[in-house]
Protein backbone atom coordinates (compact mmCIF):
# COMPACT_ATOMS: atom_id res chain seq x y z
CA UNK A 1 0.00 0.00 0.00
CA UNK A 2 1.31 3.33 -0.52
CA UNK A 3 0.95 6.41 1.14
CA UNK A 4 1.23 9.78 0.03
CA UNK A 5 1.08 13.09 1.97
CA UNK A 6 -0.54 16.31 0.57
CA UNK A 7 -1.77 20.11 1.41
CA UNK A 8 -5.03 19.85 -0.36
CA UNK A 9 -6.78 16.76 -2.14
CA UNK A 10 -9.72 16.79 -4.98
CA UNK A 11 -11.60 13.97 -5.46
CA UNK A 12 -12.69 14.80 -9.18
CA UNK A 13 -10.94 16.15 -12.05
CA UNK A 14 -14.24 17.71 -14.38
CA UNK A 15 -14.63 21.50 -14.39
CA UNK A 16 -14.70 22.04 -10.91
CA UNK A 17 -11.68 19.71 -9.97
CA UNK A 18 -9.66 21.44 -12.62
CA UNK A 19 -10.22 24.74 -11.59
CA UNK A 20 -9.53 24.18 -7.82
CA UNK A 21 -6.34 22.26 -9.26
CA UNK A 22 -5.10 25.60 -11.25
CA UNK A 23 -6.07 27.71 -7.79
CA UNK A 24 -4.18 25.33 -5.35
CA UNK A 25 -0.86 24.68 -7.73
CA UNK A 26 -1.03 29.09 -7.73
CA UNK A 27 -1.28 29.40 -4.52
CA UNK A 28 2.37 27.12 -3.88
CA UNK A 29 0.72 24.28 -1.51
CA UNK A 30 0.95 20.80 -2.83
CA UNK A 31 -2.00 19.15 -4.62
CA UNK A 32 -3.38 15.73 -5.32
CA UNK A 33 -6.12 15.54 -8.08
CA UNK A 34 -7.63 12.00 -7.94
CA UNK A 35 -9.78 10.54 -10.54
CA UNK A 36 -12.21 7.54 -10.69
CA UNK A 37 -13.39 7.58 -13.63
CA UNK A 38 -12.27 8.77 -17.46
CA UNK A 39 -10.63 12.15 -18.14
CA UNK A 40 -12.85 14.32 -19.42
CA UNK A 41 -15.76 17.27 -18.36
CA UNK A 42 -19.18 16.51 -18.17
CA UNK A 43 -19.87 19.62 -20.67
CA UNK A 44 -17.40 18.35 -23.12
CA UNK A 45 -18.19 14.73 -22.87
CA UNK A 46 -22.06 14.07 -22.66
CA UNK A 47 -23.58 17.80 -21.44
CA UNK A 48 -23.15 21.01 -23.14
CA UNK A 49 -21.22 20.45 -26.41
CA UNK A 50 -22.31 17.03 -27.53
CA UNK A 51 -26.20 18.54 -27.00
CA UNK A 52 -25.08 21.62 -29.09
CA UNK A 53 -23.98 19.07 -31.94
CA UNK A 54 -27.04 17.49 -32.21
CA UNK A 55 -29.21 20.78 -31.83
CA UNK A 56 -27.26 22.03 -34.45
CA UNK A 57 -28.13 19.45 -36.99
CA UNK A 58 -31.88 19.10 -35.86
CA UNK A 59 -31.97 23.07 -36.82
CA UNK A 60 -30.47 22.51 -40.13
CA UNK A 61 -33.12 19.99 -41.21
CA UNK A 62 -36.05 22.21 -39.64
CA UNK A 63 -34.75 24.83 -41.49
CA UNK A 64 -34.78 23.37 -44.84
CA UNK A 65 -38.42 22.13 -44.08
CA UNK A 66 -39.44 25.49 -43.23
CA UNK A 67 -37.90 27.80 -46.71
CA UNK A 68 -41.25 27.94 -48.53
CA UNK A 69 -42.34 31.32 -46.47
CA UNK A 70 -38.85 33.03 -48.01
CA UNK A 71 -39.95 32.19 -51.28
CA UNK A 72 -37.27 30.02 -51.52
CA UNK A 73 -38.61 25.89 -52.60
CA UNK A 74 -36.55 22.89 -51.61
CA UNK A 75 -37.00 19.88 -54.42
CA UNK A 76 -38.22 17.11 -52.63
CA UNK A 77 -38.20 15.91 -49.08
CA UNK A 78 -35.46 16.59 -46.60
CA UNK A 79 -33.35 13.61 -45.73
CA UNK A 80 -31.93 12.99 -42.60
CA UNK A 81 -28.81 10.34 -42.14
CA UNK A 82 -28.96 9.64 -38.90
CA UNK A 83 -25.61 7.70 -38.91
CA UNK A 84 -24.11 11.17 -40.70
CA UNK A 85 -25.66 13.00 -37.97
CA UNK A 86 -24.80 10.98 -35.00
CA UNK A 87 -20.81 10.25 -36.71
CA UNK A 88 -20.55 14.19 -36.69
CA UNK A 89 -21.60 14.41 -33.06
CA UNK A 90 -19.07 11.54 -32.00
CA UNK A 91 -16.37 12.85 -34.13
CA UNK A 92 -16.71 16.08 -32.46
CA UNK A 93 -17.88 15.80 -29.16
CA UNK A 94 -14.28 13.77 -28.81
CA UNK A 95 -12.50 16.88 -30.26
CA UNK A 96 -13.42 18.81 -27.53
CA UNK A 97 -12.82 15.92 -24.88
CA UNK A 98 -9.36 16.20 -26.69
CA UNK A 99 -8.73 19.61 -25.58
CA UNK A 100 -9.97 18.91 -21.88
CA UNK A 101 -7.49 15.68 -22.02
CA UNK A 102 -4.69 17.93 -23.29
CA UNK A 103 -5.47 20.39 -20.24
CA UNK A 104 -5.13 17.76 -17.62
CA UNK A 105 -1.54 15.93 -19.45
CA UNK A 106 -0.45 19.35 -19.21
CA UNK A 107 -0.47 18.93 -15.17
CA UNK A 108 2.21 17.03 -13.37
CA UNK A 109 1.85 13.77 -13.31
CA UNK A 110 3.09 13.47 -9.64
CA UNK A 111 -0.41 15.58 -8.59
CA UNK A 112 -2.73 13.03 -10.76
CA UNK A 113 -4.19 9.56 -9.44
CA UNK A 114 -6.32 7.78 -10.70
CA UNK A 115 -8.81 5.28 -8.14
CA UNK A 116 -12.19 5.79 -6.57
CA UNK A 117 -11.66 7.16 -3.27
CA UNK A 118 -13.58 6.93 -0.19
CA UNK A 119 -13.00 9.12 3.44
CA UNK A 120 -11.59 7.17 6.26
CA UNK A 121 -11.74 10.40 8.32
CA UNK A 122 -11.75 14.04 7.80
CA UNK A 123 -8.36 13.99 6.62
CA UNK A 124 -7.46 10.49 4.90
CA UNK A 125 -8.76 9.01 1.82
CA UNK A 126 -7.92 5.48 0.56
CA UNK A 127 -7.90 5.80 -3.11
CA UNK A 128 -8.78 1.85 -4.88
CA UNK A 129 -7.01 -0.66 -3.17
CA UNK A 130 -3.41 0.68 -3.38
CA UNK A 131 -3.19 4.14 -2.28
CA UNK A 132 -3.92 6.09 1.46
CA UNK A 133 -3.58 9.89 0.98
CA UNK A 134 -3.77 12.23 3.97
CA UNK A 135 -4.33 15.74 3.06
CA UNK A 136 -4.77 18.56 6.13
CA UNK A 137 -8.07 19.60 3.61
CA UNK A 138 -10.25 18.28 0.66
CA UNK A 139 -12.43 19.07 -2.13
CA UNK A 140 -15.09 17.05 -3.40
CA UNK A 141 -15.85 17.53 -6.91
CA UNK A 142 -17.15 14.58 -8.35
CA UNK A 143 -20.44 15.63 -10.01
CA UNK A 144 -23.47 14.45 -10.18
CA UNK A 145 -25.42 11.58 -12.28
CA UNK A 146 -29.28 10.89 -13.88
CA UNK A 147 -31.52 10.19 -11.40
CA UNK A 148 -33.46 6.84 -12.24
CA UNK A 149 -36.66 6.96 -10.76
CA UNK A 150 -37.80 2.75 -9.53
CA UNK A 151 -40.75 2.59 -11.49
CA UNK A 152 -38.05 2.52 -14.66
CA UNK A 153 -35.05 0.32 -13.32
CA UNK A 154 -35.92 -2.18 -14.86
CA UNK A 155 -35.50 -1.44 -18.62
CA UNK A 156 -32.65 -2.27 -19.40
CA UNK A 157 -30.70 -1.37 -22.19
CA UNK A 158 -33.92 0.16 -23.59
CA UNK A 159 -33.89 3.08 -20.67
CA UNK A 160 -31.06 5.68 -21.81
CA UNK A 161 -29.45 9.27 -20.59
CA UNK A 162 -27.95 11.70 -22.11
CA UNK A 163 -24.60 9.90 -21.56
CA UNK A 164 -26.25 7.24 -23.48
CA UNK A 165 -27.53 9.43 -26.32
CA UNK A 166 -24.43 10.97 -27.84
CA UNK A 167 -22.76 7.51 -28.38
CA UNK A 168 -25.29 6.40 -30.65
CA UNK A 169 -24.71 5.45 -33.87
CA UNK A 170 -27.78 6.13 -35.40
CA UNK A 171 -30.89 7.74 -34.66
CA UNK A 172 -33.75 5.44 -33.78
CA UNK A 173 -37.31 5.18 -34.61
CA UNK A 174 -38.91 6.88 -31.18
CA UNK A 175 -38.00 8.23 -28.33
CA UNK A 176 -40.38 8.44 -24.78
CA UNK A 177 -38.38 11.43 -22.86
CA UNK A 178 -39.39 11.83 -19.29
CA UNK A 179 -38.99 15.27 -18.04
CA UNK A 180 -39.27 18.44 -19.79
CA UNK A 181 -36.13 20.06 -17.85
CA UNK A 182 -33.50 21.57 -19.56
CA UNK A 183 -31.66 18.35 -21.05
CA UNK A 184 -35.45 16.90 -21.91
CA UNK A 185 -36.49 19.82 -23.90
CA UNK A 186 -33.47 20.12 -25.75
CA UNK A 187 -32.71 16.65 -26.52
CA UNK A 188 -36.40 16.11 -27.10
CA UNK A 189 -36.61 18.75 -29.45
CA UNK A 190 -33.59 18.24 -31.27
CA UNK A 191 -34.80 14.31 -31.98
CA UNK A 192 -38.11 15.40 -33.19
CA UNK A 193 -36.80 17.91 -35.82
CA UNK A 194 -34.32 14.74 -36.68
CA UNK A 195 -37.33 12.66 -37.68
CA UNK A 196 -37.59 10.66 -34.53
CA UNK A 197 -40.84 10.14 -33.41
CA UNK A 198 -40.85 11.87 -29.71
CA UNK A 199 -43.50 11.99 -26.96
CA UNK A 200 -42.08 14.12 -23.57
CA UNK A 201 -44.18 13.55 -20.30
CA UNK A 202 -43.58 15.63 -17.39
CA UNK A 203 -45.18 15.65 -13.77
CA UNK A 204 -45.48 19.47 -13.03
CA UNK A 205 -46.69 22.37 -15.88
CA UNK A 206 -43.26 23.70 -16.18
CA UNK A 207 -40.64 23.28 -18.91
CA UNK A 208 -37.15 24.54 -18.80
CA UNK A 209 -37.17 25.30 -15.62
CA UNK A 210 -39.41 28.71 -15.96
CA UNK A 211 -41.38 29.88 -13.91
CA UNK A 212 -43.23 32.91 -14.85
CA UNK A 213 -46.83 31.66 -15.77
CA UNK A 214 -46.89 34.07 -19.14
CA UNK A 215 -43.66 33.62 -19.89
CA UNK A 216 -44.60 29.86 -19.49
CA UNK A 217 -47.68 30.03 -21.56
CA UNK A 218 -46.23 31.28 -24.30
CA UNK A 219 -43.43 28.70 -24.40
CA UNK A 220 -46.05 25.57 -24.70
CA UNK A 221 -48.08 27.59 -27.20
CA UNK A 222 -44.68 27.56 -29.20
CA UNK A 223 -43.27 23.50 -28.56
CA UNK A 224 -47.16 22.64 -28.78
CA UNK A 225 -47.05 23.29 -32.31
CA UNK A 226 -44.63 21.48 -33.16
CA UNK A 227 -44.03 18.59 -30.19
CA UNK A 228 -46.42 16.13 -28.39
CA UNK A 229 -45.62 17.34 -24.86
CA UNK A 230 -47.81 16.53 -22.03
CA UNK A 231 -45.84 18.55 -19.14
CA UNK A 232 -48.32 17.19 -16.53
CA UNK A 233 -49.06 13.44 -16.80
CA UNK A 234 -49.11 10.43 -14.71
CA UNK A 235 -47.07 7.66 -16.42
CA UNK A 236 -49.06 4.38 -14.86
CA UNK A 237 -46.42 1.85 -16.56
CA UNK A 238 -43.31 1.01 -18.51
CA UNK A 239 -42.90 -2.72 -19.47
CA UNK A 240 -39.92 -3.87 -21.72
CA UNK A 241 -40.16 -5.25 -24.69
CA UNK A 242 -38.37 -7.54 -27.12
CA UNK A 243 -38.04 -4.37 -29.70
CA UNK A 244 -38.69 -0.98 -27.29
CA UNK A 245 -40.93 -0.12 -24.11
CA UNK A 246 -44.63 0.21 -23.60
CA UNK A 247 -46.16 2.72 -21.39
CA UNK A 248 -49.08 3.82 -20.46
CA UNK A 249 -49.68 7.13 -19.52
CA UNK A 250 -52.64 9.82 -19.38
CA UNK A 251 -51.76 13.71 -20.86
CA UNK A 252 -53.71 16.49 -18.10
CA UNK A 253 -57.53 16.48 -19.26
CA UNK A 254 -57.04 13.41 -21.51
CA UNK A 255 -57.12 10.23 -22.66
CA UNK A 256 -55.38 7.34 -21.62
CA UNK A 257 -52.89 6.35 -23.92
CA UNK A 258 -50.84 3.25 -24.74
CA UNK A 259 -47.70 3.41 -27.13
CA UNK A 260 -44.53 1.35 -27.30
CA UNK A 261 -41.14 3.40 -28.29
CA UNK A 262 -37.97 1.62 -28.47
CA UNK A 263 -36.35 4.16 -26.12
CA UNK A 264 -36.93 5.72 -22.67
CA UNK A 265 -34.63 8.59 -22.48
CA UNK A 266 -34.72 9.68 -18.39
CA UNK A 267 -34.05 13.27 -18.06
CA UNK A 268 -35.78 13.86 -14.42
CA UNK A 269 -32.87 15.21 -12.65
CA UNK A 270 -29.49 14.68 -11.43
CA UNK A 271 -28.57 13.79 -8.28
CA UNK A 272 -24.45 14.45 -6.40
CA UNK A 273 -22.29 11.52 -6.76
CA UNK A 274 -21.34 11.52 -2.77
CA UNK A 275 -22.78 7.68 -1.91
CA UNK A 276 -19.41 5.95 -2.65
CA UNK A 277 -17.55 8.60 -0.55
CA UNK A 278 -18.28 7.10 2.78
CA UNK A 279 -18.55 10.39 4.17
CA UNK A 280 -19.97 8.97 7.55
CA UNK A 281 -16.61 8.32 8.40
CA UNK A 282 -15.91 11.92 8.87
CA UNK A 283 -17.79 14.94 10.73
CA UNK A 284 -20.04 15.82 8.76
CA UNK A 285 -23.74 16.75 9.80
CA UNK A 286 -26.37 15.43 7.03
CA UNK A 287 -29.62 16.75 6.56
CA UNK A 288 -32.87 14.83 5.99
CA UNK A 289 -32.07 13.99 2.37
CA UNK A 290 -28.88 12.41 3.91
CA UNK A 291 -26.72 14.93 2.18
CA UNK A 292 -23.74 16.85 4.12
CA UNK A 293 -24.70 20.04 5.30
CA UNK A 294 -22.10 22.72 4.09
CA UNK A 295 -22.36 26.56 3.81
CA UNK A 296 -23.78 27.59 0.36
CA UNK A 297 -21.17 30.86 0.73
CA UNK A 298 -17.75 28.89 1.45
CA UNK A 299 -18.60 25.50 0.36
CA UNK A 300 -17.38 24.25 3.69
CA UNK A 301 -19.22 21.46 4.99
CA UNK A 302 -20.05 22.02 8.53
CA UNK A 303 -17.03 21.11 11.13
CA UNK A 304 -15.07 19.86 8.67
CA UNK A 305 -11.83 20.84 6.29
CA UNK A 306 -14.15 19.79 3.05
CA UNK A 307 -15.43 21.30 1.03
CA UNK A 308 -17.91 21.04 -2.13
CA UNK A 309 -17.60 22.10 -5.41
CA UNK A 310 -19.71 22.49 -8.70
CA UNK A 311 -22.63 19.93 -9.41
CA UNK A 312 -21.79 17.52 -6.08
CA UNK A 313 -23.44 20.88 -4.32
CA UNK A 314 -26.62 20.80 -5.69
CA UNK A 315 -26.33 24.57 -6.23
CA UNK A 316 -26.22 25.61 -9.82
CA UNK A 317 -25.49 22.56 -12.42
CA UNK A 318 -24.10 24.73 -14.96
CA UNK A 319 -20.22 24.60 -16.11
CA UNK A 320 -19.25 28.63 -15.64
CA UNK A 321 -20.87 28.18 -11.67
CA UNK A 322 -18.58 24.81 -11.11
CA UNK A 323 -15.51 26.88 -12.58
CA UNK A 324 -16.10 29.53 -10.17
CA UNK A 325 -17.10 26.65 -7.34
CA UNK A 326 -13.89 25.08 -7.54
CA UNK A 327 -11.89 28.46 -7.43
CA UNK A 328 -13.76 29.84 -4.72
CA UNK A 329 -13.74 26.46 -2.56
CA UNK A 330 -10.16 26.07 -3.54
CA UNK A 331 -9.03 29.43 -2.20
CA UNK A 332 -10.59 28.85 1.02
CA UNK A 333 -9.07 25.12 1.57
CA UNK A 334 -5.60 27.21 0.87
CA UNK A 335 -6.78 29.84 3.93
CA UNK A 336 -8.28 27.19 5.67
CA UNK A 337 -9.41 27.55 8.92
CA UNK A 338 -9.99 31.23 7.63
CA UNK A 339 -12.33 30.91 5.30
CA UNK A 340 -15.27 33.76 3.68
CA UNK A 341 -18.27 33.86 1.67
CA UNK A 342 -17.51 34.88 -1.68
CA UNK A 343 -19.51 37.07 -4.26
CA UNK A 344 -21.53 35.37 -6.93
CA UNK A 345 -21.88 35.87 -10.43
CA UNK A 346 -25.55 36.92 -11.35
CA UNK A 347 -27.74 34.39 -12.04
CA UNK A 348 -27.91 33.35 -15.62
CA UNK A 349 -29.76 30.05 -17.18
CA UNK A 350 -29.66 29.28 -21.08
CA UNK A 351 -32.06 26.64 -22.43
CA UNK A 352 -31.30 25.86 -26.06
CA UNK A 353 -34.58 24.88 -27.68
CA UNK A 354 -36.75 27.05 -30.03
CA UNK A 355 -37.49 29.06 -29.04
CA UNK A 356 -34.75 29.55 -26.50
CA UNK A 357 -35.62 29.80 -22.91
CA UNK A 358 -33.84 31.73 -20.51
CA UNK A 359 -33.84 33.50 -16.97
CA UNK A 360 -31.75 35.74 -15.46
CA UNK A 361 -30.96 37.46 -11.59
CA UNK A 362 -33.87 36.90 -9.55
CA UNK A 363 -37.19 34.69 -10.82
CA UNK A 364 -40.93 35.39 -11.13
CA UNK A 365 -41.88 32.93 -7.85
CA UNK A 366 -38.72 34.87 -5.83
CA UNK A 367 -40.29 38.40 -6.42
CA UNK A 368 -42.46 40.07 -4.10
CA UNK A 369 -45.83 41.57 -6.01
CA UNK A 370 -45.88 44.15 -4.00
CA UNK A 371 -42.54 45.78 -4.72
CA UNK A 372 -41.97 44.69 -8.17
CA UNK A 373 -42.47 46.27 -11.37
CA UNK A 374 -43.17 43.46 -14.55
CA UNK A 375 -42.40 45.12 -17.99
CA UNK A 376 -43.61 42.85 -21.11
CA UNK A 377 -43.15 42.67 -25.00
CA UNK A 378 -44.13 39.91 -27.26
CA UNK A 379 -42.26 38.54 -30.49
CA UNK A 380 -45.12 37.92 -32.29
CA UNK A 381 -45.13 41.20 -34.09
CA UNK A 382 -41.48 42.42 -33.32
CA UNK A 383 -39.86 43.89 -36.22
CA UNK A 384 -36.68 41.64 -36.67
CA UNK A 385 -38.26 38.66 -35.25
CA UNK A 386 -40.74 38.59 -37.93
CA UNK A 387 -38.12 39.10 -41.10
CA UNK A 388 -36.49 36.23 -39.83
CA UNK A 389 -39.89 33.89 -39.33
CA UNK A 390 -39.11 33.68 -35.07
CA UNK A 391 -41.92 35.43 -33.54
CA UNK A 392 -42.87 33.77 -31.24
CA UNK A 393 -42.45 34.06 -27.80
CA UNK A 394 -42.57 36.17 -24.63
CA UNK A 395 -40.12 38.53 -22.50
CA UNK A 396 -40.45 39.86 -19.53
CA UNK A 397 -38.40 41.71 -17.30
CA UNK A 398 -38.38 42.49 -13.26
CA UNK A 399 -37.59 46.35 -11.61
CA UNK A 400 -37.71 47.44 -8.21
CA UNK A 401 -40.96 49.34 -8.17
CA UNK A 402 -39.73 52.78 -6.02
CA UNK A 403 -35.83 52.18 -7.24
CA UNK A 404 -36.46 51.13 -10.74
CA UNK A 405 -33.21 48.39 -10.37
CA UNK A 406 -33.75 45.77 -12.63
CA UNK A 407 -33.68 42.94 -10.35
CA UNK A 408 -34.24 39.91 -13.32
CA UNK A 409 -35.84 38.53 -16.48
CA UNK A 410 -37.38 35.36 -17.89
CA UNK A 411 -37.58 35.25 -21.65
CA UNK A 412 -38.73 32.49 -24.04
CA UNK A 413 -38.52 33.69 -27.67
CA UNK A 414 -35.29 34.79 -30.60
CA UNK A 415 -31.41 34.74 -29.35
CA UNK A 416 -32.43 34.40 -25.90
CA UNK A 417 -28.92 33.40 -25.55
CA UNK A 418 -27.69 36.89 -26.40
CA UNK A 419 -30.59 38.80 -24.28
CA UNK A 420 -29.45 36.46 -21.20
CA UNK A 421 -25.82 37.76 -21.36
CA UNK A 422 -26.91 41.49 -21.51
CA UNK A 423 -29.32 41.42 -19.17
CA UNK A 424 -27.01 39.32 -17.04
CA UNK A 425 -24.74 41.99 -17.25
CA UNK A 426 -26.99 44.85 -16.02
CA UNK A 427 -27.69 42.72 -13.09
CA UNK A 428 -24.42 42.12 -12.15
CA UNK A 429 -23.61 46.06 -12.99
CA UNK A 430 -26.98 46.77 -10.64
CA UNK A 431 -28.44 48.82 -13.48
CA UNK A 432 -32.13 50.89 -13.25
CA UNK A 433 -34.10 50.37 -16.02
CA UNK A 434 -33.77 53.92 -16.85
CA UNK A 435 -29.46 53.26 -17.16
CA UNK A 436 -30.45 49.88 -19.01
CA UNK A 437 -32.92 52.20 -21.30
CA UNK A 438 -29.52 55.12 -22.07
CA UNK A 439 -27.84 52.40 -23.78
CA UNK A 440 -27.63 52.57 -27.41
CA UNK A 441 -29.96 50.03 -29.40
CA UNK A 442 -29.75 49.43 -33.14
CA UNK A 443 -32.42 49.00 -35.69
CA UNK A 444 -33.83 46.52 -36.26
CA UNK A 445 -32.43 44.28 -34.00
CA UNK A 446 -34.10 41.77 -31.66
CA UNK A 447 -32.85 43.57 -28.96
CA UNK A 448 -35.66 45.76 -29.80
CA UNK A 449 -37.90 43.92 -27.62
CA UNK A 450 -35.86 44.32 -24.97
CA UNK A 451 -36.15 47.96 -25.16
CA UNK A 452 -39.78 47.61 -25.73
CA UNK A 453 -39.56 45.69 -22.31
CA UNK A 454 -37.69 47.96 -20.36
CA UNK A 455 -40.21 50.69 -21.30
CA UNK A 456 -43.12 48.66 -20.22
CA UNK A 457 -41.35 48.55 -17.03
CA UNK A 458 -40.14 52.05 -16.68
CA UNK A 459 -43.51 53.62 -17.18
CA UNK A 460 -44.79 51.92 -13.46
CA UNK A 461 -41.63 52.53 -11.52
CA UNK A 462 -42.38 55.06 -8.95
CA UNK A 463 -38.76 57.03 -8.86
CA UNK A 464 -38.80 61.05 -9.64
CA UNK A 465 -37.26 61.11 -13.06
CA UNK A 466 -34.81 64.22 -11.75
CA UNK A 467 -33.94 62.28 -8.98
CA UNK A 468 -29.85 61.76 -9.96
CA UNK A 469 -29.47 58.46 -7.60
CA UNK A 470 -31.43 56.58 -10.28
CA UNK A 471 -29.49 57.06 -13.11
CA UNK A 472 -30.45 58.55 -16.30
Amino acid sequence: MKHLNTDIAIIGAGTAGMSAYRTVKASGLACLLIEGGPYGTTCARVGCMPSKLLIAAAEAAHHARHTAEFGVHVQGEVQVNGREVMSRVRRERDRFVGFVLEAVQGFDPADRLLGSARFLSNTELQVGNHTRVTASRIIIATGSSPVIPPMYQGLGDRLVVNDDVFNWEKLPESVLVVGPGVIGMELGQALSRLGVRVQLVGRSPSVGGIADPRVLESALAAFHNELSLAPCAEVHSVEKQTHGVRVCFTPKGGARREETYEYVLMAVGRSPNLDSLELANTSAHFNDREKPVFDTGTLQIKDTPIFLAGDVNGQMPLLHEAADDGRFAALNAVHYPQVEAFKRRAPVSVVFTDPQLMWVGRRFNQLDPAETVVGEASFANQGRARVILKNKGLLRVYADRCSGQFLGAEMAGPAAEHLAHLLAWSHQQKLTIRQMLAMPFYHPVIEEGLRTALRDADGQVCCDPADPSVGG
